[in-house]
């Protein structure tokens, strides 16, 4: 395999935006690859559902919302910890953040590496960082479901933890009226999947089984383009299962016959790469995908701590 640049440090070009208007109220931007981020209109006010990176991409997308809705905005959820996605919070002025019980713990265990590492990988998204005033603290947590009531002409917003996959805390935002799903990173649509903090048993297992019976109509993953129709749906939820089952299959077939970690990342990348290759950030994140699953079937139960020193070792050490 030929050397990679680390990470994204090379991908400096900005992606072409697109918003969609998916049911009356209901809003997707996405960005070729890059993050997506949605917004759900109640009756008077607005649910942002992700924060992007910086409060200047923040600002950027809400001047588009704006073009759509003035309503202010009351909430803010945030699908799970990583920086590239809460620590653009401060531009939304929102009432209340919103995220899971254990978003809030990872925050505070982690949140400054995450920051530091997440930034030397994607320096794109850095842009406007100095605007940051701190990590993104939610103001509002909870274990298992949240239902935010839009009004009486839109219906129930409801937030679940369907289980440990991404990381350990990731939320998803069911709009049952209109058969929507936010997913966050638990899914992805034609974009590799980052599981350098995830769950990959849990994740490919009974995590996807929860996403998958919600029977949604319009899905709009983590990275990639909205995905409308059930078939459509079901399809982006079962390449997501078959990425992850076949990342274990390749990381544990070399452990258990005594391999390293450098053999396991040159099996997982021969195992995946005609399928997903050329998807966005593949590259990127396949060495975080292999060390993370490496240390999940070595029977570590949490993900280790990234840094970027930790993240430069491995990369070195994998990308020769």
């Amino acid at each position: 395999m030929t050397a990679q640049p680390f990470a994204s440090s090379a991908d400096l070009a900005d992606r072409p935006q697109t918003l969609e208007v998916l049911a009356d109220g209901v809003y997707a931007l996405t960005a070729d690859g890059d993050p997506n981020i949605g917004a759900i209109e109640g009756d008077d006010f607005v649910v942002c559902f992700e924060a992007l990176a910086t409060p200047v991409a923040a600002e950027q997308w809400l001047e588009k919302l704006r073009e759509h809705t003035t309503k202010p905005v009351r909430y803010l959820v945030l699908s799970h910890y990583h920086a590239v996605r809460v620590l653009g919070a401060a531009a939304y002025d929102a009432t209340a953040i919103i995220a899971h019980d254990n978003t809030a713990a990872l925050i505070e265990e982690r949140g400054i590496e995450d920051w530091e590492s997440e930034f030397a990988r994607f320096p794109r998204f850095a842009k406007g960082a100095e605007t940051i005033p701190g990590l993104t603290r939610p103001t509002i947590t909870f274990a298992d479901r949240l239902t935010i009531d839009l009004g009486p002409t839109r219906g129930p917003l409801v937030l679940d933890h369907v289980g440990r996959g991404h990381t350990e805390g990731d939320i998803v935002a069911w709009l049952p009226q209109q058969k929507i799903l936010f997913t966050g990173d638990l899914i992805e649509a034609e974009a590799a999947l980052y599981t350098g903090d995830g769950f990959h048993r849990e994740w490919s297992t009974s995590t996807l089984d929860r996403v998958r019976e919600y029977g949604a109509e319009v899905l709009i993953g983590g990275r990639g383009p909205v995905v409308h129709g059930t078939t459509a749906v079901e399809a982006a939820i079962e390449q997501t299962r078959a990425f992850l089952t076949m990342l274990l299959t390749a990381v544990g077939g070399v452990q258990e016959l005594g391999g390293t970690l450098e053999e396991a990342f040159a099996a997982a990348h021969d195992a995946l790469v005609d399928r997903y290759g050329q998807w966005a950030i593949f590259q990127h994140c396949l060495p975080f995908d292999v060390a993370r699953a490496w240390d999940e079937l070595s029977g570590i139960e949490r993900p280790v701590i990234w840094t970027p020193e930790r993240d430069r070792a491995l990369w070195d050490r994998l990308q020769r």
